[in-house]
């Protein structure tokens, strides 16, 4: 068997789609469907079970594709050591961010990483964080940018730094003549939300219980739900209702004068912790160094 092989095979276990996990690997289905049958004869035992639109793992099939995942990464190990010893901090880095961080940092952390790191191009993927979880397990990311908690086997974090919560607002909305929000004044307001799947949804959520008590109403017409931050707060501006964003992505000055603005919210105020995360087996870790000391030279917050 080779590497090539046992690289299949992971992806066919993953995507469990012949089609999907050639696309993946870049090859024709023919080449990995001949690849996996010469694997399953050279082991002697059945790893999938063929469905018509799908494949299974067979209980011998998990156990080998454990084992698998762990060679692959000892193979990658090795190369990464071997990088290691010429410049760790030269050839790319695939590094990942949840959507609703990426768009916000990476232009603050580039031209930083471009003086402390100048040949680290990156390879910059943003995500859910579910999505992000998966590529840094089976070696597709080498770092992601998270917000805590994030529980992982075999895999390291590093907090960053704490995020406030704003409120966004039209400039003629009522909560502009407070200096602070507390989290039950948006009891009644049209409030716009990220969709399911953002754990940043999900943090909002947890920071102020009575917008989730509004969720648990049967018909929560009162709350509408965006794709992106960016579509909340084109929302808010158009006068649609109101949002809670991380501070940096507040960017009420993107409009003319007279459109947005924003409100912190009184003590505790929400917030969200930032955090790097990486695989232990990762052999660069002098990247983690570097990345850690260019987001805190942005001082963001």
């Amino acid at each position: 068997m080779t590497l090539t092989e046992l690289r299949y095979l992971v992806s066919l276990a993953r995507f469990q789609h012949f089609g999907h996990a050639a696309e993946h690997c870049h090859v024709t289905q023919p080449t990995l469907s001949i690849a996996i049958k010469k694997l399953e004869e050279e082991l002697g035992v059945a790893l999938f079970e063929r469905i018509k639109n799908s494949v299974h793992l067979t209980a011998h099939g998990q156990k080998i594709i454990a084992q698998a995942e762990k060679v692959l990464e000892e193979a990658d190990a090795l190369l990464g050591i071997a990088q290691t010893n010429q410049n760790p901090l030269k050839g790319p880095l695939k590094l990942g961010a949840i959507f609703t961080i990426g768009p916000y940092l990476f232009p603050h952390i580039i031209p930083q990483l471009q003086l402390l790191a100048p040949e680290m191009p990156l390879y910059i993927e943003e995500n859910y964080t579910a999505k992000l979880r998966q590529k840094l397990k089976f070696g597709e990311l080498d770092v992601i940018i998270i917000a805590l908690p994030f529980n992982e086997p075999d895999v390291l974090t590093l907090a960053l730094y704490d995020e406030p919560f704003i409120l966004l607002l039209p400039l003629d909305h009522t909560l502009t003549k407070e200096k602070e929000v507390n989290c039950e004044a948006l009891s009644t307001d049209q409030l716009l939300l990220l969709g399911e799947g953002h754990c940043f949804r999900d943090q909002v959520l947890q920071a102020c219980p009575n917008i989730q008590q509004r969720f648990n109403q049967s018909n929560p017409s009162d709350i509408t739900e965006g794709s992106s931050l960016e579509t909340l707060r084109h929302m808010v501006a158009s006068g649609m209702g109101i949002t809670v964003l991380p501070q940096s992505a507040a960017g009420e000055n993107s409009y003319a004068p007279g459109l947005l603005t924003t409100r912190p919210f009184s003590t505790p105020s929400p917030k969200r912790t930032v955090a790097l995360a990486w695989r232990t087996s990762f052999t660069r870790p002098q990247v983690i160094d570097v990345l850690n000391q260019a987001i805190r030279a942005c001082q963001l917050f």
